[in-house]
């Protein structure tokens, strides 16, 4: 379980800890920080991937997303009483990410500081962030007596079982990462199931269902027990399902969705398609024939009971072009998918947020649920009812 995230200069996150539960629903108006705490989260997955250089460059480098506002707001700032401003810099220009988890019951942590690069005439990449610390350790928090792993620049060094710090003799490079380049069970596991438990995250947004979409047409089909992120696999995911025991739950949500249809795969050689059969039509109706709204609401049960479950499942906007009565059917499905993988739901909709709350009440699970409201204060995400650090998780960044 992840229990904690932490951004801090990422956008409008100035300095956001979320506490996460089994299931988290996140809500908020409009420019509330939603969609940051979304990417923010993919970024951090990207870590395990040795991919949150290239990540960050996509997203228009690390002068696009930086927090814009001043390094510290002050209370004459927040009240109103003096104008917001820049003021004399005290720390290094920082993007920094970090996650909490409980691994087996012991914490488990990581952070990263991504920082500017040294300014370079010998390289044309001299946009590129550079990874300026990382850290792993052991424990609820980040403190030097519980670090277990520590990258400083190039130097990376691991505790060891008698508590002495062994250098290693690798020297990373500016955009290599601690979590892919020190791979050592014996003397660095905890960096090695970082790694993993990042590696394990997965992302569903924003399904194409437009006239073109791939899942409206036939597909070459293999087992899949993943569906791919845009949705192109749909027919071998659900037969994939079908197969794995998951026929049941799935022809269940959707005919809690659309009472008294069934979902059809079509095998024509190695092409797979999907079909709906409707009550009181002469012959099922094929993908391209298929509203936006029901062949989304397939997609994401397709995604919501894979057979793989992931280690954190983060969706983003699932209520995207359905019609309210189908959000009971989808707060149940992301219901019952908490009980698999930790979940966290991003949403607009009051209705979906309600739907889920009746799901988890329904189930008994409503003590795994977590709902988290973003708000804006003088361009500054936060969370409702966090009025200061006493209110959050315990969080502390490691210093360069």
């Amino acid at each position: 379980m992840i229990s904690t995230v932490a951004v801090s200069g990422y956008r409008s996150l100035r300095d956001l800890v979320v506490p996460l539960g089994r299931l988290t629903v996140v809500t908020g108006a409009n420019g509330a920080g939603k969609s940051s705490l979304y990417r923010a989260l993919r970024l951090l997955a990207a870590c395990g991937r040795d991919a949150v250089v290239v990540a960050v460059a996509r997203e228009g480098g690390l002068d696009s997303t930086l927090w814009a506002g001043p390094e510290r707001l002050g209370r004459a700032m927040l009240q109103g009483d003096a104008p917001v401003q820049g003021t004399v810099r005290r720390d290094p220009v920082a993007l920094r990410l970090g996650v909490q988890l409980d691994d087996g019951g012991m914490g488990l942590g990581y952070a990263l500081d991504l920082g500017l690069p040294q300014p370079s005439t010998d390289t044309a990449f001299g946009r590129d962030p550079e990874l300026k610390l990382e850290t792993v350790w052991t424990g609820p928090a980040p403190r030097p007596s519980s670090l277990a792993a520590e990258r400083r620049g190039g130097h990376v060094r691991v505790r060891g079982d008698e508590g002495d710090w062994t250098e290693l003799g690798t020297s990373l490079r500016t955009f290599e990462s601690i979590l892919t380049e020190v791979v050592d069970p014996v003397r660095a596991p905890e960096v090695l199931r970082v790694r993993e438990n990042l590696r394990a995250w997965r992302f569903y947004d924003h399904f194409r269902t437009d006239t073109a979409a791939p899942a409206r047409l036939p597909q070459l089909g293999t087992r899949t027990p993943v569906l791919a992120a845009d949705g192109t696999d749909v027919a071998a995911a659900i037969q994939t399902i079908r197969e794995s025991g998951g026929g049941d739950p799935f022809d269940a949500a959707v005919d809690a969705a659309f009472p008294g249809s069934r979902v059809e795969i079509v095998v024509d050689g190695a092409q797979f398609s999907v079909a709906v059969r409707q009550p009181g039509l002469l012959r099922p109706l094929a993908g391209a024939e298929l509203s936006d709204g029901t062949l989304r609401f397939l997609l994401w049960a397709a995604a919501l009971l894979s057979p793989r479950p992931p280690q954190l499942l983060v969706v983003n906007e699932p209520e995207t072009s359905l019609h309210p009565d189908l959000l009971p059917a989808l707060g149940s499905l992301i219901v019952a998918a908490s009980a698999n993988a930790q979940l966290v739901v991003v949403t607009h909709s009051h209705e979906l947020q309600d739907a889920i709350q009746r799901s988890a009440a329904d189930r008994d699970v409503a003590d795994d649920l977590r709902h988290i409201e973003l708000q804006k204060q003088l361009g500054e995400t936060l969370v409702r009812g966090q009025e200061g650090l006493l209110d959050r998780p315990t969080w502390h960044w490691p210093t360069r």
